[in-house]
């Protein structure tokens, strides 16, 4: 997979959309202002920044260590709910679809359920 692949799968969740709040990197996707995935995309750095609930950010920390680690630009208090994956093909597509999924999910339960309702937003 390469980022842009990745990142198009990311735009293809609904009301997605990309937006650089830190400058060229990373290229954040966002719904309603929160983000969803942070996508480094150079070469040799290229990685993938998603929100996760905890117990499952730490088995897939355990199912791929030293590919799937904690946040590792976020705050202490955010590590354990994001996970870092380095996308070097250690880690198979369908999981990092996957985690996306989940990340885009975790996302749209924070919103507010009168917007997910206007919006059509799945809970």
């Amino acid at each position: 997979m390469n980022p842009e692949q990745l990142i198009n799968y990311c735009l293809s969740k609904k009301e997605a959309y990309l937006d650089f709040p830190f400058g060229e990197q990373p290229v954040c996707v966002k719904i309603k202002a929160k983000i969803f995935a942070e996508v480094y995309t150079h070469p040799d750095n290229f990685k993938i920044t998603l929100k996760c609930e905890p117990l499952l950010a730490e088995l897939y920390r355990q199912k791929y260590p030293n590919f799937i680690v904690r946040g590792y630009h976020c705050p202490g208090a955010q590590q354990r709910h994001r996970n870092t994956v380095y996308l070097n093909k250690s880690v198979p597509d369908d999981v990092i679809f996957s985690m996306i999924d989940h990340s885009y999910n975790e996302v749209v339960k924070a919103i507010p359920k009168k917007i997910r309702k206007e919006l059509d937003l799945a809970e």
